[in-house]
């Protein structure tokens, strides 16, 4: 079989890929052809599930509940239904609009309940998109038809966890609810369909969440894709035009749209003060919206005792944690989840609607899809629009990227977490883990790890990484052409994601990669990550020879990796082992790679050039004002530190054209690119942050704690005018404790503020007269085991509760703020009771 792979276009605004197929030819290649089997419903889990009681035999469901210091309910049980309906109850009294939100998202019912835009009237269509495209991939129905076939404990934890949500929203009243969503008719109760819907959606985050626009607009030659009336019911007739516009912008989705990451640390009895384990978790999320982090400590006697974080939503487990026996944290992977393939269009079928995989034809499907859009105060109208799918996943269409019928060929993507059944088994054997052999079983029972990187140590002193996020796992075929086809290579670095042929079947992935193909390391000194780095997870033991779709190797680190390698360096004091407060001191070090590697060149470049006048868009700039601030800066991102801003925005000028004076060299991959050229564009990137912050009406020597803040919205998603001075470092400047400013959609369609961005240079607003705080680090924790259990320290940046009106909704931002800090994390039962603030039991037995 002969492949011909043809060259893609790039203009300026639009890539064009274009991968022209044919079938057979010649005998240049061979491959073996097999027929991938269709997605199969799950089966029972490969390993025996924990030993722990599930369900309450005579279905009355009881938790106790105890509240500490900070708003951190401990809640106890005597099975998993029941903790995890503590959990639901808790959860529910915090952050319940946040969840109730999500669950009209991923059932496709944002359009019903707030119209067909996001922007109300601007024809975004943003809401058709969200429901038409979760209708498209199917999770709700795959929720239903496969609920009964999971295990006895993911059935346990998500009916817990709903009857938990529905009792606290029962009792409450939705009127008395956080007002961000009171009164609203899409707060309702939920059960464990939604809720396993809802986890199915998590899941398609990294993947094909990202590609429902596309989805959208896929339609065979001479279709309009757009929907339409479905029927005339209510007074819209099947001809009328529709109340409403729809003009979406539709464009080559991004892979990681909200540019998640972190920073975890496994440390080693090599590595630790004591000889025993010792973790950091330093996740870097949204403040706001769908991806907020929540604390919570569960027992289930002589069974289950775990403390942690998880993302909101997560019936009963801990994703980021620990428990007597291991500690552990995640990363945000480089690895991609999903493939693109480009179908072979059979020329015989005119409607487009036939392929050919290893010369059979398959039909591509087509489903018709019906949702209820709002028109207007207590009135809906049904719209309809077809779907269309394959064997390999939803088909796409991006114009001019990605068509259907050009040149006789289509797209299809394929998710290798639609569908993913092992989300809470995964975790829940992380959380139950007796020792490390224990821990990393889990991984070899499941692929529930979605899209992360995971470090953990245990008491013993071992330490372990894994990415066992759910990647493609592609035949030998398909790795060695898109490591060797310089086309096929061409086009992932363009599209920014990897596009394969779809016509022959040895270029599909029927599951995941296995864990013994998937990069780990284990020792007894240590594990990193900062995202870009799984291959330099240990530096003196570098992962290779794993699957390309896992990112690169060998390739120029991020200036947070390098500034993780050189704080594990250098961070322990002179006898290179850590102590607790030596790893918290380090994260809260607020230093700044690139500054610790060029600032000197920058302040005498600055100084040699302080009266010269520079044209800045027709602006006249001088440098030596902003000269003054910077010699006042003592090179950290700490709230009283003078003139940081000036450095940052240098850095943000710098990043778009780097003037490295030494450039990267794979020998040198800790140390190089180093130092600063001389030069007019260095001067002019000077010029340029300085005039920045002056049109921004903001002082060259002010503080950072004046010019970087957290301020919280009001229910109505109104400045709060209360500002909580905020310290912490950027990416840009290769921070590792660090700290954004994002305008984009949190995920939900809850009220929310930010503020406009001057330009898409920085993250610097007029507006804001500096940098209003929305990312960055969330669930930081560290626990070091010791002879008498863990010990640990934690601290949720921006609190525990969404409602305004809670006491928990501000009070470890204080705390953060007054000085970058963690706390006690009350673990023993001792501790939990010299710490205790308010107690209940919860029960769903009926009252008398």
């Amino acid at each position: 079989m002969n492949l011909h792979f043809g060259l893609f276009k790039q203009t300026l605004t639009v890539v064009a890929v274009a991968i022209a197929l044919s079938g057979c030819g010649s005998d240049e290649k061979q491959y073996t052809l097999t027929q991938p089997p269709l997605p199969a419903a799950p089966s029972a889990p490969p390993a025996a599930a924990p030993v722990l009681p599930a369900f309450d035999t005579d279905g009355v469901l009881e938790a106790n509940i105890r509240w500490t210091d900070y708003g951190v309910p401990h809640v106890t049980a005597d099975n998993l239904e029941g903790m995890s309906f503590g959990v639901g109850y808790a959860f529910a009294q915090d952050n319940l609009c946040i969840l109730a939100d999500q669950i009209v998202k991923y059932n496709s019912e944002r359009s019903k309940y707030l119209g067909p835009d996001r922007n109300p009237g601007s024809g975004d269509s943003e809401h058709l998109i969200n429901d038409f495209g979760f209708l498209t991939v199917g999770i709700r129905e795959l929720a239903e038809q496969n609920l009964a076939t999971l295990s006895a404990n993911s059935r346990a934890m998500l009916s817990g966890y709903t009857k938990g949500y529905n009792q606290y929203l029962n009792e409450t009243g939705v009127a008395n609810i956080d007002p961000s969503c009171a009164g609203q008719p899409w707060v309702q109760e939920i059960d464990s369909i939604d809720l396993l819907t809802y986890s199915m959606g998590v899941s398609l985050l990294p993947g094909a969440a990202n590609f429902l626009g596309p989805m959208f607009l896929a339609a065979p030659p001479g279709e309009n894709p757009l929907p339409t009336p479905a029927t005339a019911a209510l007074n819209v007739d099947s001809k009328q035009t529709l109340p409403f516009k729809i003009q979406p912008t539709i464009s080559l989705p991004e892979r990681n749209p909200q540019e998640m990451g972190s920073n975890g640390w496994g440390l080693g009895s090599d590595k630790t003060e004591n000889g025993m384990g010792m973790v950091l978790g330093n996740p870097h999320f949204p403040h706001t919206g769908n991806l907020r982090f929540w604390q919570f400590h569960t027992t289930i006697p002589g069974h289950l005792n775990v403390m942690g974080g998880s993302l909101m939503g997560l019936p009963g487990a801990v994703n980021i944690g620990f428990n007597e026996n291991v500690a552990w944290t995640h990363t945000f992977s480089t690895a991609e989840h999903f493939v693109v393939y480009q179908l072979q269009l059979d020329s015989d079928d005119a409607s487009g609607l036939t392929h050919s995989v290893d010369g059979n034809r398959r039909t591509i499907f087509k489903k018709e899809l019906v949702i209820d859009v709002a028109v207007a105060p207590g009135q809906t109208i049904k719209l309809k629009k077809n779907s269309y799918s394959t064997n390999y996943g939803p088909m796409i269409v991006v114009p001019g990227s990605f068509g259907w019928g050009a040149g006789g060929s289509a797209f299809a993507i394929k998710d290798a977490n639609l569908p993913n059944y092992d989300v809470l088994d995964h975790w829940l054997a992380m959380n139950l883990a007796g020792d490390m052999n224990e821990f990393k079983q889990a991984f070899k029972d499941y692929d529930g790890v979605i899209f992360n990187n995971t470090m953990a140590a245990s008491k013993e002193g071992e330490v372990f990484y894994i990415d066992d996020s759910t990647v493609p796992g592609l035949t030998a075929t398909a790795v060695n052409e898109l490591t060797t086809n310089p086309l096929l290579i061409q086009t992932k670095e363009v599209a920014g994601f990897t596009v394969l042929p779809g016509f022959a079947s040895a270029f599909d992935f029927n599951a995941p990669v296995s864990y013994e193909n998937a990069p780990k390391y284990e020792g007894t000194d240590y594990v990193q990550n900062s995202n870009d780095s799984f291959w330099l997870t240990n530096f003196e033991n570098p992962i290779t020879g794993v699957s390309p779709l896992y990112g690169k190797v060998g390739n120029q680190q991020s200036l947070r990796s390098r500034m993780a390698h050189k704080l594990l360096n250098q961070a322990s004091g002179s006898d290179g082992k850590f102590n607790m407060m030596e790893v918290e001191e380090a994260l809260f070090s607020n230093r700044s790679y690139l500054s610790e590697d060029i600032f000197t060149e920058i302040l005498s470049i600055c100084q040699s050039n302080r009266e010269v006048d520079f044209d800045v868009n027709g602006r006249t700039v001088t440098l030596g004002e902003g000269c003054d601030a910077m010699s006042a800066w003592d090179a950290t991102m700490n709230v009283d530190s003078v003139g940081a801003h000036v450095f940052r925005e240098f850095a943000f000028q710098f990043r778009r054209n780097p003037q490295w004076a030494v450039a990267y060299d794979a020998d040198d991959v800790l140390n190089t690119p180093r130092g600063l050229k001389y030069n007019s564009t260095t001067l002019m990137q000077l010029a340029t942050a300085i005039d920045k912050i002056e049109r921004a009406g903001i002082a060259l020597d002010a503080t950072l704690g004046e010019v970087q803040f957290v301020e919280k919205g009001t229910a109505e998603g109104l400045p709060s005018g209360e500002r909580f001075p905020w310290g912490g470092a950027h990416n840009v400047e290769g921070g590792f404790n660090v700290f954004d400013a994002r305008t984009s959609n949190n995920g939900t369609e809850l009220p929310s503020h930010t503020y406009p961005m001057m330009d898409n240079t920085s993250i610097l607003s007029a507006d804001a007269k500096g940098y209003h705080i929305t990312y960055g680090s969330s669930w930081m924790f560290i626990a070091n085991f010791t002879e008498d259990g863990p010990v640990a320290r934690g601290l949720l940046s921006y609190s525990q509760s969404h409602n305004p009106e809670s006491e928990q909704s501000d009070d470890q931002t204080k705390l953060y703020s007054s000085q970058p800090q963690l706390r006690p994390l009350r673990f023993t039962e001792a501790d939990i009771a010299a710490n205790l603030v308010k107690e209940m039991n919860v029960s769903n037995a009926p009252q008398e």
